[in-house]
């Protein structure tokens, strides 16, 4: 048998390499903008590879949720902004062709979707999936504050975040929960020791620097950039609600120490008072919140929220506050239309203006009108029977 020449086998390797080589790189082009960015042919041009990208990434992972059937709406808000500006157009044509890539290839380390706890469960096929399609991914966890009392302050961990890394890009998955209250809340995101801080640029993300809470959102299924997504259907609503979500936690601990050292007042009448007040406090939350009327917790019930977590028993009203700049004529009327009639109106809106509504029973809700001069804050106050002014 005939020696074969090394230098020979060495080239006949060298070569079938190449054309390996050659294979795969003409099959990755192919892959990319024939079979995934056909849409986009028009003008691959006018974007660059990195935006392309970010729509491919955003492509991949909107399939890779689809597999599992979660559900998930966008709550990016880069894109949100761009989409508002837009949004009469993009509701018009929901299915439609897009003549570029406008949304989804826009400057960003990340892009945020949000989903529903209760929604999903199966999470660790979707990370085997996921790992499949190329993703790295990273799960943030944290004690969950969601308590009916303050008996048991251990608190089981939760998910809060997810993140998912593909090339140069990577989606944020917020995780939402319904809190008592009807409302919607997120957690914060704080990585464990042994995470690796270097995963992803944590500090541009904008969800998690700390808790916040929002209103269920109504969605709406939209089609952007030729990839289907649902997004709130009130995108600078949900814009405005997000510069003002940030959530404050109960201190649980502080106020159980405080009921060690003061029993809580658990008779029929502490009972039933609060379930009064909480319900006004609900309705009136409500009436401002359809007026645009920004508030907050102030006095009494402040004070109770924030030293035993709840509404002192024997105070025997609500109490509210306002930025006089927020005042809107409407406030009286919506509340009586709301069912709580006018029962004290002190002051006026130039000068110390408090308003008092009757509420059920004996409980009245108090809003104190704050007006701001140059270095302080103030609120003016009426004695009742006396009419002695307070500032």
């Amino acid at each position: 048998m005939q020696k074969i020449n090394r230098n020979v086998v060495l080239a006949l390797l060298s070569l079938t390499s190449l054309v390996f080589l050659l294979f795969q790189l003409c099959y990755y082009k192919f892959y990319l903008s024939q079979k995934n960015g056909a849409a986009f042919s028009k003008v691959r041009g006018s974007q660059s590879s990195q935006d392309s990208t970010r729509w491919h990434v955003v492509r991949k992972f909107l399939g890779l949720i689809s597999s599992h059937n979660i559900p998930v709406y966008l709550i990016d808000p880069l894109i949100l902004g761009l989409v508002d500006k837009d949004i009469e157009q993009i509701r018009s044509s929901p299915d439609g062709p897009s003549p570029e890539c406008k949304y989804f290839c826009a400057r960003r380390d990340f892009t945020t979707f949000a989903l529903l706890d209760k929604t999903w469960k199966h999470e660790m096929g979707l990370f085997r999936t996921a790992e499949k399609m190329g993703f790295q991914w990273l799960k943030i966890i944290n004690k969950d504050p969601r308590l009916d009392g303050m008996d048991d302050l251990s608190g089981m961990e939760i998910p809060l975040h997810y993140i998912f890394k593909l090339a140069s890009h990577a989606i944020h998955l917020v995780v939402f929960y319904e809190r008592s209250g009807n409302f919607l809340w997120h957690g914060p995101l704080r990585l464990k020791q042994h995470m690796d801080r270097k995963f992803v640029p944590f500090r541009k993300l904008h969800f998690g620097r700390y808790p916040g809470a929002y209103e269920k959102p109504e969605l709406l299924p939209v089609s952007i950039d030729d990839l289907k997504v649902q997004i709130p259907k009130n995108p600078s609503g949900f814009l405005e609600e997000m510069s003002h979500s940030r959530f404050l936690e109960c201190r649980y601990r502080e106020a159980r120490a405080f009921f060690q050292l003061y029993p809580d007042d658990a008779s029929l009448d502490a009972v039933e008072f609060r379930k009064k007040a909480k319900s006004l406090l609900h309705l009136a939350a409500l009436t401002l919140n359809n007026l645009g009327v920004k508030f907050w917790l102030s006095s009494g019930t402040c004070l109770g929220w924030y030293r035993q977590c709840n509404i002192i028993p024997h105070s025997k009203d609500v109490d509210l506050g306002i930025f006089i700049r927020d005042y809107k004529a409407d406030i009286i009327p919506a509340f009586q239309k709301a069912g709580l009639p006018l029962k004290h109106k002190f002051g006026k809106v130039e000068d110390s203006l408090e308003l008092s509504f009757q509420g059920e029973g004996d409980v009245k809700l108090d809003i104190f009108f704050f007006y701001e001069e140059d270095d302080h804050i103030w609120n003016g106050g009426t004695q009742a029977k006396s009419g002695k002014k307070f500032k």
